[in-house]
């Protein structure tokens, strides 16, 4: 189950502070829970000749990165209960001091940090670029064949029919349909967009959807060695009709075996019973808790944000971010997280995942259609643009960098290597490993830094010296320089916010 995030140091020339999670502008700030230091491993499908497949592991625990672009108007499921439910923390904020900064201050502040986010001072232009999402009304509308679909969809209907769609995962849940992925590439449009600058934009859709199919063999494969379409049959899930035009008795290579798991196993929707929640329940709790509060069921329990769709989403400090990208709101997916599972989500939150900087590493998207080209940082960390760096990306502290290759990376490779050869594309020369490499460390060509959080520097011309800033930071926070206005959000929550739970103030910024 991928989860999204990154430990590597990144690049810029402001002093990184203490990290801040618990906003206690009194004390020296601390880490109180911060989402990376949760020790969990990546799954492995085992294999079960004789049994139904299950997952072993839990899902690895690092949260996603909070970039959002522009809230669009959508069809977005309704947030059951309401987004000011007296269960969830409450942030308000006081009347702006005089002197603090204007709107035109805060934009000027915040233009002044790209410059230190990475390698060109246009690195924030191209990731909002990435960042880019369609109204849901146009995704609605997509439908297989119809010339109305946006550039994206039609190249991939060009370069991965139905047919071919079927026989790339022939034991998929019924909930993972041909439409639900065309949807899901719909409202993503730098995934297979259209290059204008010489590169081919067909091939760079083949390679993609390759390797996102090769990270979906490994996150929800069944990777049942003995399973055969017969057996497949027998689990209402997974009995598709493609099954039943297949040679009944004869095993299904494991490359084919993708999109098995729906949801984590042993998980069901309504129960707050399980993990993967990083929930408000006081002073004390982490920043992540008060942005992503969880939702809770009739019972009172907080919702379990376990593993859902192609990408196992796990956390609600990664549903909260999808759930902003997607619809503006945060609380529509962390009070409903069963549509990951059930609708085109299922893809679209693959999908995001590719197209998202994980600061200091880029998009997947970036790794395969070249536009992150290594500099000699990156060479020396043996990082250079192909299949291994797509791993690095996405579970990179698990398996790589270890000195030789961990078993869940052969299992991509090995993968990857079935659906390119199937799709027509070239591989020879592209390193594919990541057992010896070292990442996106500081001066990388991809390394970047866009998380804000409160500037503790003294200001002799504010009162009490206070900064009225945020700078960047090497670690993850709610904001985000990718998001335009979330500048001006850090400097209002920590310096005019206020936590309420029920009824009383619990943090409070102001003083």
């Amino acid at each position: 189950m991928w989860k999204v995030g990154g430990s590597c140091a990144a690049t810029g020339t402001t002093p990184a502070p203490t990290p801040v999670v618990t906003a206690a502008p009194t004390a020296t700030p601390v880490v109180t829970a911060t989402p990376t230091a949760k020790p969990t491993a990546t799954p492995v499908v085992t294999a079960a000749p004789s049994a139904t497949p299950v997952v072993t592991a839990t899902p690895t625990a690092t949260p996603v990165v909070t970039a959002a672009p522009t809230p669009t108007t959508s069809t977005a499921p309704t947030a059951t209960p309401a987004p000011n439910a007296a269960y969830k923390p409450q942030i308000t904020y006081i009347a702006a001091p005089a002197g603090y900064p204007t709107d035109a201050q805060f934009t000027a502040a915040e233009q002044a940090l790209y410059s230190q986010a990475g390698a060109d001072s246009s690195v924030i232009t191209r990731i909002r670029e990435a960042l880019q999402v369609r109204p849901d009304a146009v995704v609605d509308a997509v439908k297989a064949g119809a010339t109305s679909n946006p550039d994206n969809v039609q190249r991939v209907e060009r370069v991965l029919s139905q047919a071919k769609f079927d026989y790339f995962f022939p034991v998929r849940n019924v909930k993972y349909t041909y439409e639900n992925l065309l949807k899901g590439v719909a409202k993503f449009p730098a995934y297979c967009k259209t290059y204008t600058d010489g590169r081919d934009s067909d091939l760079i859709c083949k390679k993609l959807l390759a390797t996102s199919f090769a990270h979906f063999a490994q996150e929800t494969g069944a990777n049942w060695p003995a399973l055969t379409p017969a057996t497949a049959r027998g689990y209402a899930d997974q009995n598709n009709a493609v099954l039943a035009t297949m040679d009944q008795n004869t095993a299904i290579p494991t490359f084919r075996q993708g999109l098995w798991f729906l949801r984590e196993q042993g998980m069901q929707e309504g129960t707050g019973v399980g993990g993967y929640q990083d929930c408000f329940t006081g002073a004390g709790s982490s920043i992540f808790s008060i942005f992503y509060a969880c939702g809770q069921n009739a019972q009172g329990q907080f919702l379990s944000y376990f593993g859902r769709g192609s990408k196992q989403l796990s956390w609600n400090y990664n549903y909260g971010p999808f759930s902003k990208s997607l619809y503006g709101d945060t609380n529509v997916l962390l009070d409903n997280p069963s549509v990951v599972a059930d609708t085109w989500l299922n893809f679209a939150s693959a999908i995001w995942f590719a197209v998202y900087p994980q600061s200091p590493k880029p998009p997947m998207t970036w790794v395969v259609d070249g536009t992150w080209k290594p500099n000699q940082v990156d060479v020396a960390n043996g990082m250079s643009p192909g299949f291994g760096a797509t791993t690095y990306i996405i579970n990179g502290g698990i398996e790589c960098g270890k000195g030789s290759e961990a078993s869940q990376s052969l299992n991509r490779i090995a993968a990857y290597k079935e659906f390119t050869k199937e799709l027509g594309v070239d591989i020879t020369g592209e390193q594919l490993t990541c057992g010896t490499s070292k990442g996106f460390t500081d001066g990388s060509a991809a390394a970047t830094k866009t998380y804000l959080d409160k500037g503790w520097n003294y200001n002799a011309n504010n009162p009490g010296g206070v900064s009225w800033s945020c700078q960047l930071a090497t670690y993850q926070t709610p904001f985000n320089l990718a998001n335009a206005g979330d500048y001006k959000a850090c400097v209002d929550y920590f310096f005019r916010g206020q936590v309420k739970y029920k009824g009383a103030v619990v943090i409070d910024n102001t003083k």
